[in-house]
């Protein structure tokens, strides 16, 4: 299909460059050409000035068409760019396997050659780091915006928080690091009692909370997390290969598998690393870590919340009537706790009985399977529908965590026992998390309800499908 719309190096898309000599012109121009070339693959790029000086560093899912923006028109008039996309006079790439690969050679590249226009990174104290507390004796993995922690490890910094996050949730797949805040004594045979998290359900951590990995064999997990970050990809996966076959031979079966599992998915990472860049969502200029906080003080609770589910209805006039469950961990959404259904004891519009549905389903579910309940259950509505939702607790004889629900209108909060609802200021942290919470799970019943309309639409058409 043919498109008006100018490319990079096209003249039309490449506007002259205001107050710039003609020989900075062509030399923008021709960089630009340059970058028509560059392969569709994730990557660094680097921008050059005149005297061959890389004067910026970025990563790129696509390189040619990230690269290839800074030679449109939109590059002239964006405010962060503006004042110096005119000094680009060459550019080069470095082909990366995967999203993850690119941001962190982005990141090393940086602190090596620290390019003029990405030194704000070099200055201010509130980008993102990678932290492992290397101190503990099982380390634990997390996104810190405070680098002078002692006792840690640090990679960084980093350009984008919501990067950053989402580069953790892929690597925690391969190497299931923990992410919490417990002080685990392998000492201590209490830890044999603790409950995991969800996250040791679903294989993203080995759960040194309940003592099922040896502090030795765990870090020798953080080991090679690091060499991954360290660049050292290709040695990782020999040692590994290695210790696959001696462990094979000596018959320690489960120990080979697993690490089988992990040379797999570290050598197909450039096929499912893809970073989700909506994990930082925009409504989080500061740490979500605040939200969560926020959370603790106004429920509350011993601890600030690792997981938060959001529960809430869609329908058409009461027709094909659906429930959304989505889950959030550590203040971002966590897709593979994400859940659907459709709506099968409820006829017509009724928001209460539906609510009254789908959390009998989903929490009796849970404690059949012996999994661990969330905990903070978000209801989208205002005290009829968190009633419904408590009144399904009881039928079941659940004791429920704790239990909320966040009215539209008014951003009103409903708990439990209490006649007087809760008001929060618009710009609390607690209220923006649980808004965003609330606000997913909105979505994401609406996904659902449109899927199976149009899908009932395409089935009252003669001949469709």
């Amino acid at each position: 299909m043919e498109t008006n719309e100018p490319g990079p190096g096209d003249p039309e898309a490449e506007t002259n460059i205001p107050g710039s000599p003609d020989s900075e012109r062509t030399a923008w121009r021709a960089a630009g050409a340059k970058v028509r070339e560059f392969p569709q693959t994730p990557g660094v790029y680097l921008m050059k000035d005149a005297a061959g000086r890389v004067v910026y560093v970025g990563k790129a899912k696509n390189l040619r068409s990230r690269a290839g923006s800074y030679f449109l028109k939109a590059a002239l008039e964006e405010s962060r760019t503006a004042s110096w996309v005119g000094e680009i006079a060459d550019v080069d790439f470095i082909e990366c396997e995967s999203e993850v690969d690119a941001l962190l050679v982005e990141s090393r590249l940086i602190k090596d050659i620290q390019p003029k226009h990405n030194r704000e990174l070099k200055d201010d104290k509130t980008f993102p780091y990678l932290m492992i507390t290397t101190r503990d004796d099982f380390p634990r993995v997390e996104v810190t915006r405070e680098p002078w922690a002692s006792g840690a490890k640090l990679y960084g910094p980093f350009p984008s928080a919501g990067s950053l996050r989402g580069a953790v949730q892929v690597l925690q797949r391969i190497f299931q690091f923990r992410t919490c805040g417990l002080e685990i004594d392998e000492g201590d045979e209490r830890w044999k009692w603790f409950r995991p998290c969800l996250l040791a359900s679903i294989r993203q951590c080995t759960a040194p909370c309940n003592l099922r990995i040896g502090k030795a064999e765990y870090r020798r997990d953080i080991r090679r997390l690091q060499m991954f970050l360290e660049g050292r990809k290709k040695d990782l996966l020999s040692q590994m290969g290695d210790e696959m076959r001696s462990a094979a031979k000596e018959l320690r079966f489960e120990e080979a598998a697993r690490m089988r599992d992990e040379i797999a998915m570290l050598e197909s990472l450039d096929q499912r690393g893809d970073l989700d860049t909506h994990a930082q969502p925009e409504v989080f200029h500061v740490d979500p870590q605040k939200g969560l906080v926020g959370l603790r003080k106004i429920l509350k609770l011993d601890e600030p919340p690792r997981t938060i589910e959001g529960i809430d209805i869609a329908h058409l006039a009461g027709d094909q009537t659906v429930a959304s469950v989505v889950q959030f961990l550590d203040g971002l959404p966590f897709k593979p706790g994400y859940r659907r259904y459709k709506i099968r004891q409820v006829e017509g519009i009724d928001d209460f009985r539906s609510i009254h549905e789908v959390v009998g389903r989903r929490y009796g579910r849970l404690r059949a399977d012996g999994e661990p309940f969330p905990d903070i259950v978000l209801i989208d509505g205002g005290k009829g529908q968190l009633n419904a939702a408590l009144a399904a607790f009881r039928e079941q004889a659940i004791d429920p965590p704790t239990l909320l629900s966040l009215a539209k209108r008014e951003e009103e909060i409903f708990l439990p026992g209490q006649a007087e609802s809760l008001r929060l200021s618009r710009h609390a942290f607690a209220l923006r998390l649980l808004q965003y919470v609330r606000d997913e799970a909105h979505r994401f019943a609406q996904h659902y309800h449109h899927i199976l309309r149009r899908k009932s639409n395409l089935d009252d058409v003669e001949g469709a499908g």
